[in-house]
């Protein structure tokens, strides 16, 4: 069974940001105003050039000759290790698709808050509908609300938490995710080759993959310089695959060089980070990045996001193939399904949940 948080605290019908929204208040509630520290730069709304996060072109991964496969590998390794990120064009799902699943997320976000409410994020879970993370009265929400759903292994599915309204709304998300999946499956299969590894190195290793689905709505927002969106942290996952509805202002911020910079999204493409579990795997080599989400001032964002991780029974640590004198154990081996309790089962605070997993560095003696 997935391990769940047992501790979570239920948000109410008064912190719905949608909700809140429509009365448009004229101040934005203390619950969700920032210390100063968290709060926005004003320099993320204004115009600015957005980080050239690498692009990569999947279709040259996948039946590009000899040395465009090479040339593409070799972006995605740069991708891997100096990013964190990158996009993925021409990956090869229907654009009809990732049209079709935009449209009922949004459907669903859009029906009354009574029939959204049938579908809780009950305490004790990261399914449903609601907040995840929130786990004491006084701690700051975020401006934005959500829907999640596992999916694989089935084990993991909560059968009464998928909607029949909208219609199709459930088997365009199994459509949808299949095709997600089999594109992780394939990320994985050229960044381990990136790492001079089997193809199937993680494939063997991941097990059945768990796999969650959760869409993030983010309505506009009167002081946006004083709220997230979603707070800084970084994915738990091995790969996160990320859908920005069409048209969406630019939300996405990582932490690059100790600076936010804002990922402007490519229509269609989808925006890939590398998760916690392949910063260990790899110890350290490809690192994962700390991201957060900001709001618009009069634009509303809607976005998609995958999580792909090993199954909840592997045990993980550093490949013997990335440790040497050179480079020493980083990371210590663990029980995956551990891990992801542990994630769940603490707030969002940048990247100190990978804690967990690090070696403490011990002390020379005097």
């Amino acid at each position: 069974m997935a391990p769940v948080p047992i501790t979570q605290i239920r948000v109410g019908h008064i912190d719905d940001v949608q909700e809140l929204r429509k009365a448009k208040p004229t101040t934005v509630p203390e619950r969700f105003v920032r210390d100063m520290t968290e709060r926005p730069a004003l320099l993320a709304f204004a115009p600015s050039s957005p980080c050239a996060v690498p692009i990569i072109d999947f279709s040259k991964l996948v039946k590009g000759n000899k040395d465009e496969r090479q040339s593409e590998l070799l972006n995605l390794a740069r991708a891997c290790e100096e990013w964190g990120f990158f996009q993925v064009i021409n990956h090869g799902i229907d654009l009809s698709l990732l049209e079709s699943i935009e449209k009922l997320s949004r459907d669903f976000f859009m029906l009354p808050l009574e029939e959204k409410q049938k579908y809780p994020m009950v305490p004790g879970s990261v399914q449903g509908y609601g907040q995840a993370f929130v786990f004491s009265e006084d701690q700051k929400l975020d401006w934005c609300n959500m829907f999640a759903l596992g999916l694989v292994p089935p084990n993991i599915r909560v059968p009464k938490l998928w909607p029949t309204n909208p219609p199709r709304f459930s088997s365009t998300v199994e459509d949808y995710s299949s095709q997600v999946r089999s594109l992780c499956q394939n990320l994985l299969k050229y960044i381990a080759m990136t790492l001079s590894l089997k193809e199937d190195t993680f494939e063997k290793m991941f097990g059945v993959a768990v796999q969650a689905i959760r869409m993030n709505y983010y309505p506009a927002c009167s002081r946006p310089d004083l709220v997230l969106g979603l707070s800084p942290h970084s994915d738990g996952s091995a790969l996160t695959v990320l859908q920005q509805e069409k048209g969406s202002p630019v939300g996405l911020q990582i932490l690059k060089d100790n600076k936010w910079m804002p990922v402007e999204p490519i229509p269609y493409a989808f925006v890939i980070n590398i998760g916690d579990t392949l910063e260990v795997l790899t110890n350290g080599k490809y690192k994962s990045v700390e991201h957060r989400a900001v709001t618009h001032k009069e634009n509303d964002r809607l976005s998609i996001v995958t999580f792909y991780a090993p199954s909840y029974e592997v045990e993980l640590g550093p490949m013997a193939e990335l440790v040497d004198e050179n480079k020493k154990c980083m990371y210590r081996r663990y029980n995956h399904g551990e891990y992801s309790k542990h994630y769940v089962t603490n707030k969002l605070q940048g990247k100190k949940t990978l804690e967990f997993a690090k070696i403490e560095s011990k002390k020379p003696t005097q």
